[in-house]
């Protein structure tokens, strides 16, 4: 990797959802990263990852090989559901950037988010990655994981963990 003084470029990546924690996350980025080194012609990638669609079957009791799917309609109006959300929060992290001299580009992607920001930041070849931290504790993070956590011990690129203060 070249030293930090000669580079001029730097393709930093925030992962964005649903959640204040990521929207705080890339404020805090455009503001003491982004903005604080203005020798940098930086890109900012605001990365999404639609979970993936998860189809429940509901056993009716008299049968263990019974079960009952949902229609398309419902699966369509599941599936639009989802985009709608994930435009929404794009639109939102967008805005955010507006104020900010900085080159934006969007990717969407469907998986498990730990994966989809993993392979992302490979494929970008990211020089950084931007995260929010949702602040579980222990026995939290335990039972239902830390997509943060895991991307700051997997990813080959340096994690930024941007904590929620509130």
């Amino acid at each position: 990797m070249a030293d930090v003084a000669e580079k001029t470029e730097r393709k930093i990546v925030v992962a964005v959802d649903e959640g204040d924690e990521s929207l705080n996350a890339l404020t805090w980025c455009l503001k003491n990263v982004v903005s604080a080194c203005p020798n940098y012609k930086d890109t900012l990638v605001l990365l999404f990852a639609k979970p993936p669609r998860i189809v429940y079957t509901a056993l009716d009791g008299t049968d263990d090989d019974a079960g009952y799917l949902f229609s398309s309609d419902i699966i369509a109006t599941m599936e639009k559901y989802s985009s709608d959300v994930a435009e929404a929060v794009i639109e939102k992290a967008k805005r955010a950037c507006e104020n900010v001299d900085i080159k934006v580009e969007v990717v969407m992607e469907k998986g498990d988010p730990r994966d989809v920001i993993l392979e992302a930041v490979e494929k970008l070849k990211a020089d950084l990655l931007v995260m929010g931290s949702h602040g579980y504790g222990l026995i939290k993070r335990t039972f239902l994981g830390s997509v943060s956590n895991h991307c700051a011990q997997n990813a080959k690129c340096p994690v930024l963990i941007v904590k929620n203060l509130k």
